[in-house]
């Protein structure tokens, strides 16, 4: 397991982003990439759903975790870890899965108040070539950033440049960081999985569960 190291809060806090090498073990995002795969070619358990993303170029297979229960777990597991990373009590809004084509690009854009924190993981490169993940470095007030035009680029601003091998993971603010891959899907595909939280404390908590009604817990039925 990652290690929390004494100064990643403070790091992010400042940053608005943080680097996680290994946030998932190499076994766990084959074994989730492989499933998602087999469960693709059946339509009774994962409805194929093919869409042109606003801020890509080409069209993308994608689906959302509360369509795919491995997906919704796995969210609803890593909860508590970005917890400790981040400092702060986090609940899960929603996640998706997304198959980005050979030569896409994701443009600079700003998210939404579900995505106050946020993590992007790659699970697969089809020729192992990492496709960087690109974040600028200036903080913006919500709505400022999610109300800026998306863009090819990031125009005059700074920015850094993140390598995320398949278990790497990028933690940002979603909603104060412009964020994209700018640079060409190197790739035939890439497989990637991306998941949002917000602070049960902050300024968007509404939107926990993305105000979708969670099953109420009645008593549990006993084998007779």
């Amino acid at each position: 397991m990652v290690e929390v190291q004494a100064n990643d809060q403070t790091r992010y806090q400042a940053d608005g982003y943080l680097f996680v090498r290994g946030l998932v073990g190499p076994e766990v995002v084959r074994g989730l990439a492989g499933l998602i795969r087999r469960d693709m070619g059946r339509p009774e358990v994962l409805a194929q759903i093919t869409r042109q993303p606003s801020i890509s170029n080409k069209r993308a297979y994608e689906f959302y975790s509360y369509h795919y229960a491995p997906v919704l777990g796995f969210h609803l597991g890593l909860t508590s870890r970005l917890s400790e990373i981040t400092g702060r009590p986090l609940v899960p809004t929603y996640a998706y899965f997304r198959l980005y084509q050979g030569g896409d690009v994701c443009k600079v854009h700003a998210d939404k108040p579900s995505c106050e924190h946020s993590v992007s993981l790659p699970l697969a490169y089809s020729d192992d070539r990492v496709w960087p993940f690109e974040i600028g470095r200036t903080h913006y007030e919500y709505p400022n950033a999610t109300s800026m035009p998306i863009a090819d680029d990031f125009g005059g601003e700074s920015f850094s440049t993140i390598d995320l091998s398949p278990g790497d993971a990028i933690l940002y603010r979603g909603v104060t960081r412009r964020h994209g891959r700018v640079t060409a899907n190197p790739n035939r595909w890439s497989a990637h999985l991306f998941m949002h939280w917000v602070d049960t404390e902050g300024p968007f908590k509404e939107w926990a569960f993305d105000k979708k009604a969670m099953p109420e817990l009645t008593d549990f039925p006993l084998p007779s």
